[in-house]
């Protein structure tokens, strides 16, 4: 059963020095594209997350950061499409204070128990969601929670290149079905 991975980047994009864009890189990876990744609004990257999975079918995998892991939870909650699992890394607080106006229609944040496996991974140092608030969303969405110590938002800044952390996260995620 072959499984593909769709990368689900958050506000403005990943890089080219992104762990998401390098594993991009691998065969049966592939970006879910958003036409607006600076001034995002919700129900267009749903619709862009629904298009993708009904293209990729059941066996897919979703890699999402930040904004892009609220949006994946926001989609969950109104999909009829089934896919394999979620690796939920560094989900922003869009409901916070400091969050960027930019965003639109991004909350309130569903707190639902996802339909499939799922693992949320986070930071003690992220600016964009407290350790607190990462724990309580994984325990609502029904995920595994892993604190990767003080990796920022665990993106290009964090200086993790190709992040094999990450990868590993991803193989524990899929280690029940045959092949990535």
């Amino acid at each position: 059963m072959d499984i593909s991975v769709l990368t689900a980047p958050g506000l403005g994009s990943s890089g080219p020095m992104h762990w998401q864009t390098i594993w991009e890189e691998q065969p049966g990876f592939r970006r879910i594209e958003q036409e607006n990744w600076d001034a995002p609004v919700c129900a267009d990257w749903v619709a862009s997350i629904e298009a993708e999975v009904a293209l990729a079918g059941p066996q897919v995998v979703i890699v999402a950061h930040s904004l892009a892991c609220i949006a994946l939870v926001h989609w969950a909650a109104q999909t009829q499409l089934k896919i394999r699992g979620a690796l939920l890394v560094a989900p922003a607080d869009a409901e916070s204070q400091g969050f960027p106006k930019e965003a639109t229609g991004f909350t309130p944040i569903p707190l639902l128990q996802l339909p499939f496996k799922s693992i949320v991974v986070t930071s003690t140092n992220d600016e964009y969601v407290s350790l607190e608030r990462a724990h309580f969303f994984a325990d609502a969405w029904g995920s595994r929670f892993v604190n990767t110590g003080a990796k920022g938002h665990i993106n290009a800044s964090s200086g993790l290149g190709d992040w094999p952390e990450g990868q590993k996260l991803l193989k524990e995620l899929v280690s029940d079905w045959n092949t990535l």
